[in-house]
């Protein structure tokens, strides 16, 4: 299981650029691959603290990283090696080395090792050209009533993507043809080789004639301009489960943005909003409902019809219950996201405090005062004076 990008570096998850930076700079420098000759266990965490870096130093990686973990961030930091868009240059590594060791910033200004990105921007090193460019993911947010989570539902959903260009069939070329690339032979990768003080390197990076492809295609498609991509709209079937929370999300493989020119398809990535309710509360699995009753009915006791997630059901409200009691109606909560039952539904029973009465309401109110069984004071004098009976015992 591939570790913590925070982890790796040592640092924590509210950590600054600046701090992820240094702990890159001392790790990197712990375990290069000079300083370490034929030890595949360094090398191995050369890689490791390089795939971390270039996710954590790129703010939009790093919150698509803290939001959706290693799927947020896909490939494009599986090996740790040069990307199309940038490429180690170990020559410039062992020239920041000075600006390090000195306390100053390296001379780009930019990362710690004196160029911008060097290990970011777009997936692994290749070691021979592929066919098309793998298509990016896409994001998504669906909006769920408290009913709907209750018990699952499948949506259908009217999505605009990249899709594949129906005119070229996604190739790009509206005659289908492609040749070798002239600039990479074909190999889908360039080589520069570097002389510094501890010998000579060899910098491999993604051809930028075709982007790593190997082969250009001839005859442009006139309708996608060769990318073999234009935008559309698509429909696509999600199935949510029960038992879904706000924030949680579900990945739909190979629904995302299709690759130019015959890539592979990203992901659909669909994050679930929960709408308030307007009469249900949520804690977990159980839904809360507060309900208003008269004084009357809390002394008497009463039936009442109260809501929940599948219609209304008969309450009983027995004598003498008291204000802030929470009634339990089993199994009228949200289905259980692994599992097939359900949470209970609590009623939260307060008393009923009318605003207006009328005149014949209040006199029989203030009748109803006198009575010394409704004054809690009687109450209040009786439980007193049994208490200082029992202390007057223990100490007699």
């Amino acid at each position: 299981m591939k570790r913590e990008y925070y982890e790796v570096l040592g640092v924590s998850r509210s950590a600054t650029k600046d701090e992820i930076k240094k702990a890159y700079r001392k790790l990197a420098l712990q375990f290069h691959p000079d300083k370490n000759p034929d030890n595949k266990d360094a090398e191995e965490h050369f890689k490791e603290v390089n795939e971390a870096y270039e996710v954590l130093s790129n703010d939009d990686k790093r919150r698509r990283y803290d939001q959706f973990g290693h799927a947020g961030v896909g490939s494009s930091a599986a090996s740790g090696g040069a990307g199309p868009q940038g490429g180690a240059d170990f020559n410039d590594i062992f020239s920041a080395f000075n600006d390090m060791f000195s306390g100053g910033r390296s001379r780009s200004g930019g990362s710690p090792f004196g160029f911008e990105e060097a290990f970011g921007g777009g997936g692994a090193r290749r070691g021979r050209a592929s066919a098309g460019i793998p298509g990016t993911d896409l994001k998504i947010r669906l909006k769920l009533t408290l009913e709907e989570i209750a018990k699952g539902v499948e949506k259908t959903l009217k999505i605009k993507k990249q899709v594949a260009c129906k005119e070229c069939n996604g190739s790009g070329s509206k005659s289908g043809a492609t040749e070798s690339c002239q600039t990479c032979h074909g190999s889908g990768e360039v080589r520069q080789a570097a002389k510094t003080m501890f010998g000579q390197f060899v910098n491999i990076t993604a051809c930028p004639t075709c982007g790593g492809e190997g082969r250009v295609i001839k005859d442009r498609c006139p309708a996608c301009y060769g990318e073999g991509i234009k935008l559309g709209e698509v429909t696509v079937k999600v199935t949510v489960p029960s038992g879904v929370e706000d924030g949680n999300y579900l990945t739909l493989r190979g629904q995302g943005n299709a690759g130019p020119r015959g890539g592979a398809s990203g992901d659909l990535i669909v994050v679930i909003e929960e709408i308030p309710h307007e009469l249900f509360s949520r804690n977990g699995d159980d839904v809360i409902y507060t309900l208003a009753v008269s004084f009357p009915d809390l002394v008497l006791g009463t039936k009442v019809d109260v809501p929940t997630l599948d219609g209304a059901v008969k309450l009983t409200i027995p004598p003498s219950t008291q204000p802030e009691t929470m009634l339990r109606i089993a199994g009228r909560g949200i289905g259980h996201l692994r599992g097939s039952a359900r949470g209970d539904q609590y009623v939260k029973v307060n008393v009923f405090v009318p605003k207006d009465l009328s005149h014949q309401d209040k006199e029989l109110l203030k009748e109803m005062k006198k009575s010394a069984g409704i004054s809690p004071s009687a109450h209040n004098d009786k439980n007193a004076k049994g208490f200082f009976e029992k202390a007057r015992d223990i100490f007699s």
